[in-house]
Formats: C-alpha cells, sequence, structure tokens
C-alpha cells in the first residue's frame, strides 16, 4: 500500500492563524500546496489572500465562516484548531470567574464549535484530519494560570475522545502539544529567563519555534498518516520526557 505525503490541493482550515504557531501551521501548509484558509478575530495580520476575520467565541460568526470557506475553496479536508489565549489568573483573584469564562470558552469551547461545523465535510468519504493545538499544560500544571491548564486538559481529553467517536468515519483526531515556544505568548519573557528555564527544564536548552510545532501539525496531517488517531504528541524539546 502506497500512502501520499502531498497535501497538494487539500482545504486547510486553521484558526489563530494571524501570529505565532498558527500563523507558521498556515503558511507551511500553503508552502506545501494546501488551499489554506486562514482565520483569526486579528485579521489585520492574517497570511495570504483567502483568511477570513474570525472570534471563536461567537458560534454564528464560526458556521458562517465556514459555509463561505467552503463555498470559496471547496469542503474542508483538514481542520487545525490554533486559536488560543492565556491568562494569569490566581485563583482568587477578583476577575478569576471572567478569566476562567473566557480561556475556556477561546480554548475549549471554541474547539469543539469549530469541529461540529466542519465535520459534515471532514466526515464525507473517511480520509479527513483534525488537529487540536493543545500545550504541555494539558500534560501537567503551571500556578496561577488554572483556567488555561484546565482549558489544554480539556483539549487532550476531546481529543482523546473524539478519536474514538469518529474514527468509525475515517476522521482521525490528533493532538499537538508545544512546550516553550517563542511567539507572542512567551514573548513578554525577559531573554534571560527564558535562557535560565531552558538550561534548567529543557534538554535541547533553548526554546522552539512556531515553523518547529507547524511542521508537525503537517506530518500529522499528512494521508500518509492514516493509522495516527488519538495521538498526543509533545513538541517540547523533552521537557516532558525530563520531567513527566
Amino acid at each position: 500500500m502506497t500512502l501520499s505525503r502531498s497535501v497538494a490541493g487539500q482545504v486547510v482550515l486553521v484558526t489563530g492563524a494571524a501570529s505565532g504557531m498558527g500563523r507558521a501551521i498556515a503558511e507551511v501548509f500553503d508552502a506545501e500546496g494546501a488551499k489554506v484558509a486562514a482565520t483569526d478575530r486579528n485579521a489585520a495580520h492574517l497570511p495570504g489572500d483567502a483568511n477570513w476575520p474570525l472570534d471563536v467565541t461567537d458560534r454564528g460568526a464560526i458556521e458562517r465562516v465556514v459555509g463561505e470557506v467552503v463555498a470559496t475553496l471547496g469542503p474542508i479536508d483538514i481542520l487545525v484548531n490554533c486559536a488560543g489565549v492565556s491568562l494569569p489568573a490566581p485563583i482568587n483573584a477578583e476577575n478569576y470567574e471572567e478569566m476562567w469564562t473566557l480561556t475556556l470558552a477561546v480554548n475549549l469551547v471554541g474547539y469543539v464549535h469549530m469541529i461540529q461545523a466542519c465535520l459534515p465535510f471532514l466526515a464525507r468519504d473517511g480520509a479527513r484530519r483534525i488537529v487540536n493545538i493543545a500545550s504541555t499544560e494539558g500534560l501537567g500544571a503551571t500556578p496561577y494560570i488554572s483556567p488555561y491548564t484546565v482549558s489544554k486538559h480539556g483539549v487532550v481529553g476531546l481529543t482523546r475522545s473524539l478519536a474514538c467517536e469518529l474514527g468509525p468515519q475515517g476522521v482521525t483526531v490528533n493532538c499537538i502539544c508545544p512546550g516553550p515556544i517563542n511567539t507572542g505568548m512567551t514573548a513578554p519573557i525577559p531573554d534571560d529567563a527564558k535562557a535560565k528555564f531552558a538550561r534548567r527544564r529543557v534538554p535541547l536548552r533553548r526554546y522552539g519555534e512556531p515553523e518547529e510545532v507547524a511542521q508537525v501539525v503537517l506530518s500529522v496531517a499528512l494521508p500518509a498518516s492514516s493509522f495516527l488517531n488519538g495521538a498526543v504528541i509533545p513538541v517540547d524539546g523533552g521537557l516532558t520526557a525530563k520531567f513527566g
């Protein structure tokens, strides 16, 4: 059996594509010849010509954008859920409930609504892909960001459950857990603090780059990756291997 390692011509919808890992994912798929629908609430910075403003907390907007993507590019073959927020929220903070609600709405509920909107197209012929971007926070925990940690544990659980539920339809569902990556979320961390953390915690002794995550997403989404389902893959320079 020969399985293709090309995504050329496939329709890929990426959320959170205006910056960081989402942008890198959209650009990597585009470079491989896929037809990429890049979406983000920050529409001004989206790459490419086929892009849509989208707030994943707005279910009506999700359904409208998915319909427009299909009408413009064709039925969706690959969904990459990458939109996310990380908001500091100590458990006794006055705005904790607000941070909890917003974080879960973007990082978990938004993923569910994207999958529901795309599923009629993904399940059409038994050979399509969903890739959810979680975090190593979905495999462990850090203090003072419990809403984020809970949301990423939820993404891991959602991935595993839907891998079992959608597998019979030929839709694979896998999860990527990036570790310390140079993105907008980590930009406020001073360089010396990043270097110290990497030396102490990461066997490769550095932060990763968004394209390094994007290349793993591409590999998981290839037609040749047809028997990979329910996987939770850290892309973290060995951080979880060392401390897991």
